[in-house]
């Protein structure tokens, strides 16, 4: 574990030293976000010009769903999806033979070579749009309260990562999944609202399928008081099997694997 731990921080501080090189990078991220933002906030308040609560929800309580959303969405898009895309392209182009060959675990490797390091203006903005919420709200966070969020956090994260290791597994097989890649991408914007708003069919697809409810709407329940412990539970359950499928699909394909050595 002490040597993972001390790749996985090698890694990283690479991977800052190479981003902070391109401090233009910076400033384009901080205007996207602004205008992700921007868009996110004048259309929350056109729908609370028309209602006091969306079925059920309060605009506080909104306002916490998408500071979630923007915090995961940072954290997926500065780790988890730029090695998931550097993966797929290894694997079409034969090249993963040379990550295969190190002295290390390959799926630790591909993990975790990659760093977008400017996205952390997401995360940081996630975490400004989650304390404007609390204020609104008028409420506090106990240390249980806090640490079942940050548990919910950390699982909607592990599930994001096993759904898109699941995705770039699919290479092995499939050269073409850039489809697959577009549509999740269209399915999490959808997160910024929660789950429950959406048709039953639609709830469904995003809980299951595409697990943005587990990623975004039941860690904004749990900062809100709303969720249970039977939900926390069955999270918790539902990440451990996604987790595990996720490394055996892992494992299938590298036993299918032939690269440029072959």
């Amino acid at each position: 574990m002490k040597s993972y731990l001390r790749l996985v921080w090698v890694f990283l501080r690479v991977g800052v030293l190479n981003e902070i090189q391109y401090r233009v990078n910076f400033f384009v991220q901080i205007l996207q976000t602004l205008i992700a933002l921007a868009t996110g906030l004048v259309v929350l308040s056109l729908v609370f010009e028309y209602a006091d609560s969306l079925n059920g929800w309060s605009q506080p309580e909104l306002l916490v769903v998408m500071g979630v959303h923007f915090l995961i969405g940072g954290v997926v898009k500065m780790f988890i999806q730029p090695n998931m895309m550097r993966l797929m392209d290894e694997i079409g182009q034969g090249t993963l033979d040379y990550t295969l060959t190190k002295p290390e675990n390959a799926q630790l490797l591909v993990s975790v070579r990659e760093l977008q390091f400017w996205q952390i203006v997401d995360v940081l903005t996630g975490l400004v749009v989650l304390g404007w919420g609390l204020v609104s709200l008028q409420a506090s966070m106990t240390a249980v309260n806090m640490a079942s969020f940050l548990l919910m956090l950390f699982l909607g994260i592990t599930l994001m990562y096993s759904f898109w290791l699941m995705i770039a597994t699919v290479t092995f097989w499939v050269i073409r999944v850039g489809n697959i890649v577009l549509i999740w991408q269209s399915l999490y914007q959808a997160g910024r609202w929660p789950v429950s708003i959406y048709p039953g069919w639609l709830q469904l697809v995003l809980t299951f399928l595409v697990p943005v409810a587990f990623a975004v709407t039941i860690p904004a329940e749990t900062f809100t008081g709303r969720s249970s412990l039977g939900l926390m539970g069955f999270a918790v359950g539902l990440t451990a099997v996604l987790f595990f499928i996720a490394n055996r699909v892992w494992r299938w394909g590298l036993s299918n694997y032939s690269g440029a050595s072959a």
